[in-house]
């Protein structure tokens, strides 16, 4: 599990999910460790030739993954929690942003994507 051992740290552990048939969603980071007050980016890239729908998921210590944000659209910025994204299709990102994090921030986030193919 989780936590910050010194006082005013904030450590998030990330995960990379998914690659099937060709679509894929990258995340670069591993584990991140932060002082209180710092901004955070958490990188998330995709590929995929179909409609995507893209989230941010967190897991906060013996809790189950819960929704943070998620997007439909193409170029759209969502907020949560004091956490947003922007979904730019140009370049296939969905980053994940807090402009100054708190240690109950301290969590495991997740990017996923789902995709919707047409009727052939």
């Amino acid at each position: 599990m989780l936590s910050a051992s010194c006082s005013g740290l904030v450590i998030l552990l990330i995960f990379v999910l998914g690659r099937t048939n060709g679509d894929s969603v990258t995340q670069t980071e591993g584990w991140v460790t932060l002082p209180e007050g710092a901004a955070l980016t958490l990188n998330c890239t995709y590929q995929s030739s179909y409609t995507v729908f893209l989230f941010w998921y967190v897991q906060f210590p013996n809790k189950a993954p819960e929704l943070l944000l998620k997007s439909s659209s193409e170029n759209q910025k969502m907020y949560s929690r004091g956490f947003h994204v922007n979904h730019d299709k140009s370049d296939g990102s969905f980053h994940l942003q807090k402009p100054s994090v708190e240690l109950s921030d301290s969590a495991v986030y997740y990017c996923a994507l789902h995709t919707v193919r047409g009727a052939a």
